[in-house]
């Protein structure tokens, strides 16, 4: 969010800059393509430096563009690298750090608008707390009893045009030639344009935000973790369509040095507090926050024990019970390495075909076999990323970087079945839970967690 100035105004000027921008770097991929092929090569890689160029030039007009624009561009980054070129997810990339506040200038009319005289009953700090892509959030006082509450405030007229801009950046990618008309395809695009929509769905937002908090206050319950979950309470009076109050709840993110100052233990029950979270809204509760970007959490420290905070209800799935059953069978046969069984969820889940060659299924299932490795028996482990207790190395593991790897091969066989919606956004998830117990340095085995929530679940179907 570029300073001093909003969301470029005017459906028609934001179309066009779009298209050309993206006209101009599809001539360029083609060109690419072309020239690889005079070269003695398949034309299809589109990662020269001339592709990377014209994709960051691109990605560029989205960035001033603003608003869902960046959204848009965020999510096909995370969700789109079977669809579209290597050089634009990329780039694409780059959007995830590229959000700056808007002036309060323009929050306050919004604010006037939304709350009317309630307003008048907080003292708002003008300068944001933090910014994001489709809102930005303020520290305000509640002026009658001094308490500290956050107000996240959708930016200016963003609903409005989430379709527009959608379908902008669609008809981009097909003229471009991008990509590729077809039902796979068609499908990502209607599960992301549902994506963006409960995005900027305050009203949605605020139940999830309640309902996910009755869930934590039981679990804290049951007293079998020294970490406790805490979602902060939703303030309804200050809420409105485009304005989000809850209270303020202070805290540290995961790669913060007061969090890496924590002793082992404390950080090994943070890491193992955030497995048994996924696990928790997986198979206990039905529903499961999907983004994992880290300003999404906070740790908070104290006397009373450490908590893990959970901040944004804004990306919420809720997979039906037979995809959870594919999804229990995958990961209880990858943790056993059963490849036989492993393929037969996979094609349950849609991301084989029956049809599929056996080199598809076997790298496909290499792939999962290895994002589950640190839920493994602790025997099959591999020795090179264990403590002396025999404990894994969650940071030292480079797993996702090996991961990636398999993935490519995975994805350029003609067998390979684009994954579904509902398993991208859960294996988005994943990554993002590994990736965060990873920043922690914990040092702990995931097996007997996993298997105590998924043998419960295939118990009770």
């Amino acid at each position: 969010m570029a300073k001093g100035g909003g969301l470029k105004r005017g459906g028609f000027s934001r179309s066009l800059s779009v298209s050309l921008a993206g006209l101009r770097a599809g001539g360029a991929f083609a060109l690419d393509g072309a020239l690889q092929r005079l070269r003695g090569g398949e034309g299809q890689a589109l990662d020269s430096a001339f592709a990377r160029r014209e994709a960051r030039r691109f990605v560029t007009e989205l960035g001033r563009l603003k608003g869902s624009y960046v959204k848009i561009g965020q999510m096909m980054a995370l969700l789109g690298e079977h669809f579209l070129p290597p050089a634009l997810t990329e780039a694409l990339h780059s959007l995830e750090a590229s959000t700056e506040a808007l002036p309060w200038t323009e929050i306050e009319p919004l604010l006037q608008a939304q709350l009317g005289p309630r307003l008048d009953e907080l003292e708002v700090e003008h300068r944001a707390l933090a910014a994001a892509s489709i809102a930005q959030v303020h520290r305000a006082t509640v002026r009658d009893s001094g308490e500290q509450i956050v107000l996240k405030v959708q930016y200016p007229g963003l609903a409005e045009v989430i379709d527009e801009d959608f379908d902008t950046v669609v008809r981009m990618l097909l003229l471009a030639r991008w990509v590729q008309a077809g039902r796979e395809l068609d499908e990502w695009l209607q599960d992301l344009r549902e994506q963006l929509h409960s995005e900027v769905d305050y009203v949605r937002e605020a139940s999830m935000l309640e309902r996910f908090g009755e869930r934590v206050h039981e679990a804290n319950a049951s007293g079998q973790r020294s970490v406790r979950y805490r979602i902060p309470r939703l303030l309804p009076a200050y809420c409105s369509g485009q304005v989000l109050a809850m209270e303020y709840l202070a805290g540290y993110r995961a790669g913060r040095a007061e969090v890496a100052r924590l002793s082992q233990a404390r950080r090994n029950a943070l890491g193992e507090a955030m497995l048994e979270l996924f696990f928790l809204e997986v198979y206990q509760w039905g529903e499961l926050q999907t983004d994992p970007n880290f300003g999404n959490y906070l740790i908070a420290t104290g006397r009373g024990g450490d908590e893990l905070v959970l901040l944004d209800f804004g990306s919420v799935l809720a997979p039906d019970d037979d995809f959870l059953l594919h999804l229990g069978n995958a990961i209880s046969a990858g943790m056993a390495r059963d490849r036989e069984a492993l393929t037969e969820s996979l094609v349950g889940l849609g991301c084989l075909r029956e049809d599929s060659s056996d080199v598809a299924r076997d790298t496909f299932a290499e792939f999962c076999c290895q994002l589950l490795e640190p839920l493994e028996d602790p025997a099959l482990l591999p020795p090179q990323y264990l403590n002396r207790r025999g404990e894994y190395r969650w940071g030292h593991s480079a797993l996702l970087r090996r991961v990636g790897r398999q993935a490519a091969g995975s994805a350029a066989t003609r067998h390979f079945s684009a994954p579904g919606g509902d398993f991208a956004l859960i294996a988005r998830k994943l990554t993002g839970v590994f990736t965060f117990i990873a920043v922690l340095g914990a040092e702990f085995n995931g097996h007997d967690l996993a298997h105590r929530y998924i043998d419960d679940w295939l118990a009770r179907e």
